[in-house]
């Protein structure tokens, strides 16, 4: 039996696990790690800027190409890092295994350089996190992070790996299979449960699909088209669900929730069937507990047994995968005879259509609907804030096309290095990232690693000169005082009476020429088609279009805090 150090059998374990690409920003802890890294051809590795973004790449990659997504950071600050993508991933049960360095097992707990208790730290965000403390255990707990991470409920998993345990000598042996006590993830589909709820199903006058982001982690669209086009029973979706069915289909009514469209809200409040799928029922789409979907027997299928019930008492729960759920029902469902319910749905979309409000100054929508024009099978990857809402309100999301954003944590900062880790999985297909100005400069030295990388995505920067999403409930709910949110004026915060704000920092357009990439800004709608154009010309390099927008634009429908789904406010 060959004897190598833990170093050379991690790389060994990620050349099994068919790893391609690794996300990694070295360290002290990490640097032999790193040197055998060197001698393996077979990864490629991509160094971010920073940790934060690294985690953010990786979970994009994971999540628009379905393999694991793997990190090596170093101990202390490198590891803590991690905490928000960490964080994010767990929310929106994305699969990712990240490998952090530790000092020597003789130094953990003497408050040693750069020493973290990052597996206490991250316990409640990470599906599983361990320290590996004997060399003869790191085969088989990388073997079994993987296994975690992509089996149930994807998430993300922590190994924390001691320097000297690491450059131990043992065996080369890497097991090739899993068997772990207590974890046995749900494969099956209890029949007897689905079969009740298709009866419900072909019993109810007013049923409604309710699609969440499980459809889409399960690889599940195919299966619920199939679904939904044998049944004709109206869909709405979660913002992490849009996508579940074309956004083109007329089953499709709208998301629900915050800022869900009045169809989709009111049609909630109104079904009395709430065929859910892999959705775990947040605040964002409920509103208040007690006045959600009221009259309405519930079905929930979910692959997470603890997400059953947690928030939303479900009338018959089904513990399943997705995808395996809805390839059955596509077997035994029948149409549904419902076409009052659906007619009075397609009332309620022509009484309040979803729409923005008309004027000569550039828009979101504006943006929105020419990357809807030139787009047809991108990948769109939004941050937090105005700009997302809108994304998940008027994108066009079809079987070519996807979407993914950070939805559970709300993470700002999630959407450039996003979009370029979703560009490193998919090298072939458009990537156009949709960020507010403020989300944008959390991750900005990411321009950096695009340029490095030649990875040409394009960036729309929505530059309303504000935290928008934070001054909209400002000026709704605060008497217009907008404390903190005014990016130009800083300390001037509280000024009223200043009739011009300082220049804007930074010049994004410079400021990317400075890295390398392509900059250009748009004031003018007729400007928005030329330079989305110019954009897909530039095959070499990141390109930033800097959309110079009004601060007063607003997103509507919004829910009331604290209100129900009927509580909504439709326009200023």
């Amino acid at each position: 039996m060959k004897q190598i150090s833990g170093n050379r059998l991690l790389v060994k374990a990620l050349v099994e696990e068919g790893v391609e690409v690794l996300f990694g920003y070295p360290g002290a802890c990490t640097i032999d790690i790193s040197d055998e890294l060197y001698k393996e051809k077979s990864i490629k590795i991509i160094l971010p800027r920073h940790e934060q973004a690294l985690v953010h790449e990786a979970d994009a990659y994971a999540r628009t190409t379905g393999r694991v997504g793997v990190c090596l950071v170093t101990s202390g600050p490198g590891a803590t890092n991690l905490v928000t993508g960490l964080a994010t991933a767990n929310y929106d049960s994305v699969p990712l295994v990240c490998f952090t360095g530790q000092v020597a097992r003789h130094l953990i707990g003497n408050d040693a350089f750069q020493e973290v208790d990052i597996v206490g730290i991250t316990r409640s965000i990470t599906k599983y996190g361990v320290t590996v403390r004997r060399r003869e255990d790191l085969g088989r707990i990388i073997k079994e992070a993987f296994y975690i991470a992509g089996t149930g409920r994807p998430g993300p998993v922590l190994i924390d790996l001691p320097k000297d345990v690491m450059a131990e000598m043992g065996s080369d042996e890497y097991p090739r299979t899993v068997n772990i006590r207590g974890y046995k993830p749900n494969t099956s589909v209890h029949v007897g449960q689905l079969k009740r709820a298709i009866a419900a199903l072909s019993s109810a006058k007013k049923p409604l699909f309710l699609a969440g982001g499980g459809v889409m982690i399960a690889g599940a669209r195919d299966a619920f088209a199939q679904v939904v086009e044998k049944t004709r029973v109206p869909v709405i979706t979660t913002v992490m669900g849009r996508g579940s069915i074309s956004t083109d289909n007329p089953l499709y009514i709208g998301n629900l929730g915050m800022h869900g469209s009045y169809a989709a809200n009111m049609a909630v409040s109104n079904c009395d069937l709430l065929f859910s799928i892999g959705t775990r029922f947040n605040d964002r789409i409920t509103g208040r507990l007690h006045a959600f979907a009221p009259k309405a027997q519930i079905v929930h299928i979910d692959i997470d047994t603890a997400s059953i019930s947690r928030n939303i008492q479900v009338d018959i729960p089904i513990v399943a995968d997705a995808r395996a759920a809805l390839e059955k029902m596509a077997q035994l469902v029948e149409t549904c005879s419902c076409d009052p319910w659906k007619e009075k749905i397609a009332g309620w979309k022509a009484e309040h259509p979803l729409k923005m409000r008309d004027h000569d100054a550039l828009s979101p929508m504006d943006i929105i609907g020419e990357i809807n024009r030139q787009f047809d099978n991108a990948i769109l990857v939004t941050d937090v804030g105005q700009h997302q809402m809108l994304a998940a309100q008027y994108a066009e999301i079809t079987r070519e096309k996807q979407m993914i954003m950070s939805g559970g944590l709300g993470t700002m900062g999630y959407g450039f290095p996003g979009g370029i880790g979703a560009k490193i999985g998919n090298p072939d297909r458009p990537v156009v990232v949709i960020s507010g100005d403020g989300g944008m400069q959390m991750n900005i030295q990411e321009l950096a690693t695009a340029v490095l990388e030649e990875l040409p995505v394009i960036v729309c920067i929505f530059n309303n000169s504000y935290l928008g999403m934070v001054r909209q409930w400002q000026k709704l709910f605060y008497d217009r005082r907008y404390s903190m949110t005014d990016l130009r004026s800083g300390a001037l915060t509280r000024r009223t009476d200043y009739k011009e704000h300082p220049a804007y920092t930074p010049d994004f357009v410079r400021l990317a020429e400075s890295y390398g990439a392509f900059g250009m800004r748009v004031t003018k709608k007729e400007e928005v088609a030329g330079a989305i154009a110019r954009a897909k010309e530039n095959t070499s390099a990141p390109t930033l279009i800097e959309f110079i927008i009004d601060p007063e634009e607003m997103v509507y429908p919004m829910i009331q805090p604290g209100g129900t789904l009927e509580d909504m406010i439709l326009d200023s």
